[in-house]
């Protein structure tokens, strides 16, 4: 059996709803405080990153705008296979802009290098990138995140956007994933 095959279910807790909205809270107000007086564009990467991207925003007391972009790196498996291939590219122009880059896990670097070059070559005023997770175990290329949530160990997360073949997604808190 292939580990896309076999099934996870959740297993211990290791981020509490109320640790990942705190922690949102006071990435929104850091990203407020550095772009003061500013918009921002906040750009999410589909689909782990909008449970966390919605908590970030609601702190934010600057004027937002909203995109998204979804890429694929993974697949079916829980490793990522290092091709980067965007599903979905962003809907408006972000010359000029500054751009806020939501990712759900840091993982391998991969696809967030490769998201960042796409998007510095459009021209932003600015670029900045804040995950939920990272997991720097993982790391095959050296990847510059200017706001981070938590960092986690070398294991399969799931749970607040994070999935397991689509699933788990509505999990309100992060936990490791088991095999079921």
């Amino acid at each position: 059996m292939s580990k896309s095959e076999k099934r996870y279910k959740p297993g211990k807790i290791l981020i509490t709803e109320d640790e990942i909205r705190t922690r949102a809270g006071e990435i929104g107000r850091r990203i407020s405080d550095d772009f003061a007086g500013e918009e921002v564009l906040v750009v999410g990467i589909l689909k782990g990153a909008f449970m966390w991207m919605c908590d970030v925003i609601k702190n934010i007391s600057l004027p937002v705008r909203v995109d998204f972009i979804a890429v694929s790196s993974y697949g079916a498996s829980t490793k990522s296979s290092g091709v980067v291939r965007i599903l979905k590219d962003l809907d408006n122009a972000i010359e000029d802009k500054n751009v806020i880059l939501i990712e759900d896990i840091v993982d391998s670097g991969v696809t967030l290098n490769y998201l960042r070059e796409h998007l510095l070559s459009r021209g932003p005023k600015a670029l900045r990138i804040c995950t939920l997770l990272d997991k720097p175990a993982g790391r095959r290329t050296a990847v510059r995140v200017d706001y981070t949530g938590f960092t986690v160990d070398d294991v399969f997360i799931i749970g607040y956007g994070l999935d397991v073949n689509q699933r788990y997604r509505n999990l309100p808190y992060i936990t490791a994933a088991v095999e079921d």
